[in-house]
């Protein structure tokens, strides 16, 4: 995709965008007015040299004038009610942590944001599994949910695609010091889980069976295309439509052999 459609990272703490605020003695109404003569001089840069990455700085600078107002509205979570701060947890006040982002999201979803992604790091835990495991499924076993609930709620889910997964899975056999309180698990892209909410998505439905070790798939698998297949067709695309040929074969996001799952549809 051109660099127009690229994503806009918030920070953890702070302003959650830098310098969304005018310097001293510049008024809205001049900033505008800024912007409108610096839009006039790119157009004619765009008109002589056809370059999209002027199109692209043209469209972020009218971006970054609008998150100028609707930015700190936005990341301010003191007007929502307590029962959302009961539903998320009490961090759900803390900008940066899980269950922020997680009430982030949703305000997000309700202001018409088609792309949102959260991530939460730490996961790749070789060592000292126990112990961590317990934290991070502490910062997101009721933060998910509560917002799966909270767009239910608010009549969102049907139209939004809730994907909820990592790189891989791990392996069911152990490494490190390999004692109670101190082990951990390899690396392990034989197979894993990943779980889909809202837009399309049958619920109550499970696919697929690895054998009693965890180790391989014994029925239905699913191919990381499949899944992509399955999400595009979740969000209205085709994905064979994005077929190509170059060098005597075709290609496509989903490969050549990438399929949709009917089985996890409504």
């Amino acid at each position: 995709l051109a660099t127009r459609h690229a994503g806009v990272a918030l920070r953890s703490s702070g302003n959650p965008v830098l310098y969304l605020s005018n310097p001293p003695g510049i008024d809205r109404e001049t900033r505008r007015g800024f912007l409108d003569d610096l839009a006039r001089l790119n157009e004619l840069k765009l008109q002589d040299q056809g370059d999209p990455e002027i199109a692209t700085r043209m469209s972020q600078y009218e971006m970054a004038f609008r998150m100028q107002t609707s930015v700190p509205e936005l990341t301010d979570v003191s007007s929502e009610p307590e029962h959302i701060f009961d539903l998320y947890g009490p961090e759900a006040r803390q900008p940066g942590t899980y269950a922020y982002n997680c009430l982030l999201a949703r305000r997000l979803a309700e202001r018409g944001v088609r792309f949102v992604q959260l991530f939460h790091r730490g996961w790749d835990q070789h060592v000292t599994l126990p112990k961590q495991i317990v934290g991070q499924c502490r910062d997101t076993d009721r933060a998910s949910a509560a917002l799966i609930t909270d767009l239910k709620q608010r009549g969102l889910l049907d139209d939004t695609l809730v994907v909820w997964g990592g790189e891989f899975g791990r392996t069911v056999y152990c490494q490190g010091k390999l004692t109670a309180e101190d082990y951990g698990r390899d690396h392990h892209p034989r197979c894993f889980t990943i779980w889909l909410a809202g837009g399309g998505i049958r619920p109550g439905t499970s696919h697929g069976t690895t054998d009693d070790f965890s180790y391989n798939i014994v029925d239905k698998p699913v191919h990381v295309h499949d899944l992509h297949a399955t999400l595009l067709h979740c969000l209205g695309v085709d994905h064979t439509r994005l077929t190509f040929r170059f060098q005597g074969r075709d290609y496509r996001l989903t490969d050549v052999h990438g399929q949709v799952i009917p089985e996890i549809l409504v």
